[in-house]
């Protein structure tokens, strides 16, 4: 069944799905299947967004939507616990996440520098690598001008793109077996996030301080919340924008 609400409500402000969709960042198909089909609602914050775009309210175009109670809830619930920086959170916390892997393995970085040098974490990479789980790494561009910009955010300047090579280079085993990926992106990234199956870990970065003084959210995917998911997605669209690579060669001029 057609979302016929939200269909009027477009064709009266006189906006086509393209225009739609523009405005918002997604693809024209994905505002064609929210209208086709009422089933198919958007995440809370595109409802958020096409409310405010449309001059309606939340529960007029979707009027069977969760009370703000309701999600709020259950956004407490993902929460399973906040560290007031990274160098609070366990060290073995990492490797016991990701040991747990089964259909995601993602790291979305600058450099992750630290955690390159964790033998724990290396070999656990293998092990998922061979147990046929996709591993995926997501590190900055170390050229990018939003890898220069972070760097002089931390006061580090040029050593932010050095430390980004140095992973690289750390990580030279990892390349090349089966399901791991490396990708350099170009994001201006508001966190690095760490994510396998249903649960994650997101660091926030602060203006001024490095990540390891930042602080981490420990999220679960829980039913009816939004939390995870809203960074879950974000890891699937620095990932579909970042570029491949096969070697810490293929990073301009990689050094040890």
């Amino acid at each position: 069944m057609a979302n016929e609400r939200l269909r009027g409500a477009i064709v009266e402000r006189g906006l086509t799905f393209e225009e739609v969709a523009e405005r918002l960042g997604v693809a024209s198909k994905t505002v064609e299947r929210w209208v086709s089909n009422s089933d198919r609602k958007p995440y809370r914050r595109y409802q958020y967004a096409l409310a405010s775009l449309l001059r309606y309210e939340i529960s007029y175009l979707w009027p069977d939507e969760r009370t703000m109670a309701e999600v709020t809830a259950s956004g407490s619930a993902e929460l399973v616990k906040l560290y007031p920086h990274r160098s609070a959170v366990p060290q073995s916390l990492w490797p016991q996440l990701y040991a747990k892997s089964q259909t995601h393995f993602d790291v979305l970085v600058y450099s992750g520098f630290w955690l390159t040098e964790d033998p724990a974490f290396l070999r656990l990479v293998k092990e998922k690598s061979a147990a046929g789980v996709p591993v995926r790494f997501m590190l900055g561009d170390p050229d990018s001008p939003e890898v220069a910009t972070r760097g002089a955010d931390e006061g580090i300047g040029g050593a932010m793109a050095s430390k980004i090579r140095n992973a690289l280079m750390n990580y030279s085993s990892l390349f090349g077996l089966p399901g791991v990926e490396f990708r350099l992106h170009s994001t201006t990234l508001y966190n690095s996030i760490y994510r396998t199956d249903n649960e994650l870990l997101a660091n926030g970065h602060v203006y001024g301080v490095g990540a390891y003084l930042a602080p981490v959210l420990h999220l679960q995917r829980v039913p009816g919340g939004e939390l995870f998911d809203t960074y879950a997605e974000s890891v699937e669209r620095v990932w579909e924008s970042a570029r491949p690579i096969s070697s810490p060669m293929d990073c301009a001029e990689a050094h040890v």
